[in-house]
């Protein structure tokens, strides 16, 4: 098998973005280029990016020049309730001009064991192919599985997975991947059915866990592409860390501003002259509660889960590596048994059969010679054979990872870049909000007349005070 060697294109492509920037050389073509202008119009973008369908498709353009025929849209989470459990689907709406598919329009219901599923199959069907994760099934930070904020993000994480698996030149074109689009309820459920079992799948996890510790010589781009997988998901984990820590700080400081704009109205209560300072200063407390729990909800939706995802998709990659390498940890065993066929062939042929057990058998050592030779050409046969479909998987592999790789590469920038735009979004639009809110709230205290009551008005028949 030809090694392949790691050019400078190879470490191109898999520049981490996080390390050099977001310089001029990198790969990503037709991509927007950050600058300082970016800020006037943070609040217009961040709207514009989220609030459109069209946002939908956007993760997975076509960068190559292929044009889009299968097109998918999950909405409409409704709840069910059986006997035994409560559970949540989801409408799954198809559009298509493929040939494959008997129609054009197609809206199916499915739940989240289902895409579970459709993912177990694709990655059955294509051990080497890169298969988009999906978001985990139970989430620490909300219990309630059922409420509107928890679905919403589970709408999105699953439209985000049919759309890449969508996009994919070769999964989309699976049989599984179109009854999952496709068929009724209870043709789904018969054909949920057939695949491999538990225990296979188990077997089949334990031999590439070991493969990977056994390998020898792991080609150079796929060492540095294991490396790369490794740094890239140590940060995100990191930022996922800090961010979950800023989360539970802003959550204290929203609830502290909770118990503290109450203070000002009951303040209120005790100051005449007070009173409309003390509850303009309350009105504004109240704001910025509005504007910072607003800022949790979409860091949560727009920043956190992106980068959860991405960690999801890092050991993805991982597992499609360690598939990788079993496959070739298996052609090179098959290699090594190979060679010591053929040393003990060439030792049967200059060896001397007389003492060997066969003779102690009464059996004539030159037809004992002759048996063991002919069982050696057999087994050097066998193992030649064997090499070379393994071959053929090794390369077939290589040329799948590296191919789903390259247009990973390409996505992950477009999304990473998107993901911080839009943190950076949210930070400028919270503090300008918070700076809006007490600017006014200045003007309003500066006015005397704002700070007398209606009853020191009444008093004052000379005096026209303006009450807010």
């Amino acid at each position: 098998m030809a090694t392949p060697t790691n050019s400078k294109d190879s470490e191109k492509k898999f520049k981490d973005p996080l390390l050099t920037g977001f310089d001029k050389d990198s790969d990503d073509d037709g991509m927007e280029s950050l600058d300082l202008e970016a800020s006037a119009k943070s609040e217009e973008g961040s709207v514009s990016r989220s609030s459109s369908l069209i946002a939908n498709f956007r993760l997975d353009d076509d960068c190559d020049g292929e044009t889009r025929d299968l097109f998918i849209v999950v909405d409409d989470p409704e709840k069910h309730t059986s006997t035994l459990e409560a559970y949540i689907t989801f409408r799954v709406t198809t559009k298509t001009t493929r040939a494959e598919f008997e129609g054009t329009d197609f809206s199916v219901r499915r739940r989240y064991n289902d895409f579970l599923w459709i993912r177990q199959r694709l990655e059955e069907n294509y051990p080497t192919h890169l298969v988009p994760p999906l978001p985990e099934k139970h989430s620490l930070k909300r219990m309630d599985r059922f409420s509107t904020e928890f679905l919403k993000v589970r709408q999105t994480a699953l439209q985000k997975f049919l759309t890449r698996v969508a996009d994919h030149p070769v999964l989309s074109f699976d049989k599984c991947f179109q009854v999952f689009l496709t068929a009724k309820a209870w043709e789904f459920q018969a054909h949920k059915k057939q695949g491999s079992g538990f225990l296979s799948r188990v077997s089949d996890s334990l031999h590439i866990m070991s493969a990977s510790y056994m390998i020898k010589n792991r080609p150079p781009e796929f060492a540095v592409m294991h490396d790369y997988m490794t740094l890239l998901s140590d940060k995100l984990a990191v930022m996922d860390r800090i961010s979950q820590r800023v989360a539970k700080e802003q959550n204290d400081y929203m609830a502290e501003l909770l118990e503290w704009g109450p203070c000002y109205t009951l303040w209120a209560n005790s100051e005449d002259q007070l009173t409309g300072a003390l509850l303009t200063m309350s009105k504004a407390v109240d704001e910025c509660v509005r504007a910072i729990k607003e800022l949790i909800d979409d860091t949560d939706s727009k920043f956190a889960q992106p980068l959860k995802e991405y960690l999801l998709y890092t050991e993805c990659i991982k597992l499609v590596l360690r598939r990788r390498d079993a496959i070739q940890n298996q052609y090179d065993m098959v290699v090594d048994e190979l060679a010591k066929r053929r040393d003990e062939k060439e030792n049967v042929k200059s060896s001397d059969q007389t003492y060997s057990i066969g003779a102690f058998l009464g059996k004539d050592p030159e037809d004992v010679k002759q048996q063991k030779h002919e069982k050696l050409e057999q087994q050097i046969s066998d193992l030649i054979h064997q090499m070379e479909s393994l071959n053929d998987k090794t390369v077939v592999a290589n040329a799948d990872l590296k191919a789903d790789m390259e247009r990973w590469h390409k996505h992950k920038q477009r999304d990473l870049r998107e993901t911080l735009m839009n943190m950076a979004d949210l930070q400028i639009a919270y503090y300008e909000k918070c700076l809006s809110v007490w600017e006014s709230t200045i003007r309003s205290i500066q006015n005397k007349d704002h700070i007398q009551l209606p009853s020191t008005a009444a008093l004052n028949e000379n005096h026209n005070p303006s009450i807010p």
